[in-house]
């Protein structure tokens, strides 16, 4: 699957919105596809592939609706080990197990497409910009609570990183405030940003 190819990206990006249609709730597919658009525009604005940024969005929660059992199952098979904390609460596998997905269901084979699905949960240390824009996207988009134009207009005149830090902090904040626990990932990602 070529993924620069626009007509190829075109069919894949199709193929993948019908999937999502049918694998997840309404509101996930309609939070999808405001996340695609999103990361679209994001793309846009830093010089990145806009039609490779909807399809990271359409595709990144494609594994939401997936039992814990399935998602272990097929996260596995990235290769990478599980954290304790995916083990405890396999639904933060979603993403590993979306980009599982993408490369054995559609021969998805760009390094940065599987990474920026993959990561989009907590982020992770060394990420290509295009997943730091998915990431964003998906804490960002305009169905989220208290994201207003001005808001992201205001991250907009930031960096890459700095945007990416100002928000991956701001996801920290909140889940502290719900008394729930940060993943060393997700910390580590923030760290990162900031040096």
């Amino acid at each position: 699957m070529d993924i620069n190819n626009r007509l190829e990206l075109a069919e894949l990006t199709e193929s993948v919105r019908k999937y999502a249609l049918g694998a997840v709730s309404e509101e996930r597919y309609k939070h999808s596809v405001r996340v695609a658009q999103t990361c679209a525009k994001l793309c846009a604005h830093y010089g990145l592939n806009e039609q490779i940024g909807f399809f990271v969005g359409i595709a990144h929660d494609i594994c939401k609706s997936m039992n814990d059992e399935a998602l272990l199952k097929t996260a596995a098979l990235d290769g990478e080990p599980l954290l304790k904390m995916e083990l405890n609460k396999p639904a933060l596998l979603h993403g590993r197990a979306a980009a599982v997905l993408l490369r054995d269901n559609w021969s998805v084979d760009d390094k940065d497409v599987l990474e920026a699905v993959a990561n989009h949960t907590f982020g992770k240390v060394g990420m290509s910009d295009l997943a730091k824009l998915l990431y964003v996207a998906d804490k960002i988009e305009p169905g989220r609570e208290n994201v207003t134009p001005e808001y992201t207009e205001r991250l907009m005149s930031m960096s890459v990183n700095q945007m990416t830090a100002a928000v991956v902090k701001e996801s920290m904040d909140y889940l502290k405030g719900k008394g729930k626990k940060v993943a060393a990932e997700t910390k580590a990602f923030y760290k990162s940003l900031k040096d």
